[in-house]
C-alpha cells in the first residue's frame, strides 16, 4: 500500500505536563511510548499538577539516557532520569556509559538539578488521582517532592506509575479494552504538519508544534486529514483512530516561558469547533486539533517494536468527514 505520509517528528513526556523529549525512535507499549507520562507530579492531596493549573511546568526539562529508547534496554541501579531542570536555570546533557553516569554539571540560581533512577522506587503512595481515576503510585521520595515543592511553592510530590499494581483503562466507548498510563485519556496522539502549516498561516504569530504536545507528528498529507483516519499503519504496526482530540487551555501557553495567551484557541474556536466540524453533532464549545490513536495489535513477545522517524504512514480505513469521526 502506497504511503499517506512519513513520521518527522516522535515526541515523549516522560514526566506529565513537563517539557518534552524529541527522539528519533520510540519503543512500542501497550499504554504508549515507553517511558511517555510514566511519572506525575501531585498536589498534597494526591492529585495531579498539570498545565492547566500551574503553567510552569512547562520549564521543567527532562532527560533520559540514550539507551532508554532502544529496544529491550533496562535500567540499572545506575540509570537515572539524566536531569531535571528548569530551563531558564541550566541546560545540561548527560550521557551512560557502561552503566556509569558522566555529567555536565552547570550551577543555577534558583534550582539544583535533580537527578531520579530509572530504577523502580519501593515506596508506595496511596490516593493518586489524575481525572477519573485514582489508585496508588510509586513514591520517588523527598528529594524530588522537596525539589517540585520548591519551584511550585507549594506542597508537591513526584510519583510514578506502578503497572504492577494498577491499570488505567480507556474510556470503553471509544477503545474498549485499551489502557494508558498518566496520559490525559489516551495512549498516543498524532497531528500532522499540514494541520500546524493551515494554521500558522491564520495567525499573527505562528506557533511551534510543542503547544499541542503531541507523540507522533507526520508530514506528507494534506491538512487535516489525520481527522478523517481511523486505521493507519506506521512500518509495520497498526493504529486506530478513536477519538479527536479536544483541546483545553495548553496550547495558549508558551511553552518557553510559561506564560498563557489567548492564541491559537481562539483561532482554533473560529475553524475547529464542533459548530464548525460537526454542525449536526451535540454541540459542546470544544475545538479539536489532532487523533488520538491506540495501538490495535495484541502485543506479544518478539523484537522490532519500534516507531522510528521516516517511517512511511498508510491509511488503511478513513470516514469521509469529521462529522463522522469520534470526538
Amino acid at each position: 500500500m502506497e504511503a499517506t505520509a512519513k513520521v518527522s517528528s516522535i515526541f515523549i513526556y516522560p514526566v506529565k505536563s513537563c517539557r518534552g523529549i524529541s527522539v528519533s525512535q520510540a519503543p512500542l507499549t501497550p499504554t504508549g511510548f515507553r517511558w511517555d507520562r510514566n511519572w506525575l507530579v501531585v498536589n498534597y492531596k494526591g492529585r495531579a499538577y498539570t498545565q492547566r493549573v500551574e503553567p510552569k511546568l512547562a520549564l521543567v526539562e527532562i532527560e533520559l539516557p540514550d539507551e532508554a529508547y532502544s529496544e529491550g534496554w533496562e535500567p540499572t541501579k545506575n540509570s537515572f532520569m539524566s536531569k531535571i531542570s528548569v530551563k531558564f536555570y541550566v541546560i545540561f546533557s548527560a550521557s551512560m556509559i557502561q552503566c556509569s553516569l558522566s555529567f555536565t554539571e552547570i550551577k543555577a540560581p534558583g534550582m539544583s538539578v535533580l537527578k531520579i533512577s530509572l530504577m523502580k522506587p519501593s515506596e508506595v503512595a496511596e490516593g493518586v488521582s489524575v481525572w477519573e481515576w485514582s489508585g496508588s503510585a510509586l513514591d520517588e521520595g523527598a528529594e524530588a517532592a522537596k525539589w517540585f515543592s520548591d519551584f511550585l511553592g507549594k506542597p508537591s510530590q513526584l510519583v510514578r506509575f506502578n503497572s504492577a499494581s494498577e491499570t488505567r483503562l480507556i474510556d470503553p466507548n471509544y477503545a474498549p479494552g485499551h489502557k494508558t498510563m498518566f496520559s490525559d485519556l489516551f495512549p498516543f496522539m498524532l497531528i500532522s504538519q499540514g494541520s500546524l502549516d493551515a494554521l500558522n498561516q491564520l495567525l499573527k504569530e505562528p506557533v511551534p508544534i510543542n503547544r499541542f504536545r503531541p507523540n507522533i507528528l507526520v508530514e506528507g498529507c494534506e491538512p487535516f486529514s489525520e481527522d478523517l483516519w481511523t486505521e493507519i499503519r506506521i512500518s509495520k504496526f497498526t493504529f486506530e483512530g478513536v477519538k479527536l482530540c479536544s483541546r483545553c487551555k495548553v496550547p495558549t501557553i508558551n511553552q518557553d516561558t510559561g506564560i498563557r495567551g489567548t492564541e491559537p484557541n481562539e483561532t482554533l474556536m473560529k475553524i475547529r469547533s464542533d459548530k464548525v466540524l460537526r454542525p449536526n453533532k451535540k454541540q459542546q464549545g470544544k475545538i479539536y486539533f489532532g487523533q488520538n490513536l491506540v495501538w490495535k495489535e495484541n502485543p506479544s513477545e518478539g523484537h522490532g517494536k519500534l516507531v522510528k522517524v521516516g517511517d512511511p504512514v498508510s491509511v488503511l480505513k478513513k470516514v469521509s468527514s469529521a462529522a463522522e469521526a469520534a470526538a
